[in-house]
């Protein structure tokens, strides 16, 4: 399938209660969904995935943080994703809590929700099938996925690398 391939970091950001904040999107892709903040590389000044995630974290909700504030939790890339591009995505867990929520941005609006709350939210099928609980079961640990994801809503996924934390 030739279609653009798309660069993107997604920041998992806490507060002190362990509420991930959340982004509804107001853009393309997955307008109206609610998603981990981020965004994507700068590849024409080739910037790195860490560098990237520090100034998303700055842009969307005034966070400075450097990348030793950052854990990379996860690798994913999709395939064909709604028809319209390949994405890789590398998933970042910030360390530093929230104090408070972020005011909203033009790319949406910002909440905390607790892990429980997210099986009742709109959010994209990618997330709700395989990358939250990866997430969840790799958070101090590392896991790269892929999704060949296919018309009609069939995703098939390919778990590549799998550590968990020693503490998990």
């Amino acid at each position: 399938m030739n279609l653009p391939y798309r660069l993107a970091t997604l920041l998992y950001c806490f507060n002190s209660q362990d509420e991930v904040l959340l982004l509804r999107r107001q853009h393309e892709p997955n307008a109206g969904l609610w998603s981990p903040p981020g965004g994507k590389l700068k590849t024409d000044v080739g910037e790195s995935p860490y560098a990237c995630a520090c100034r998303e974290a700055r842009e969307e909700f005034g966070l400075a943080i450097q990348p030793g504030d950052l854990h990379l939790a996860g690798v994913v890339s999709e395939h064909g994703y709604l028809g319209q591009s390949h994405w890789l995505m590398f998933l970042f867990e910030v360390r530093p809590r929230l104090d408070s929520l972020p005011p909203p941005h033009p790319e949406g609006e910002f909440a905390f929700f607790s892990r429980a709350a997210l099986a009742g939210l709109d959010i994209p099928a990618t997330d709700r099938e395989r990358i939250w609980p990866l997430f969840w079961q790799h958070r101090s640990g590392f896991f790269a996925a892929h999704c060949h994801c296919h018309a009609g809503g069939q995703n098939v996924w390919t778990l590549e690398e799998s550590i968990h934390s020693p503490a998990s």
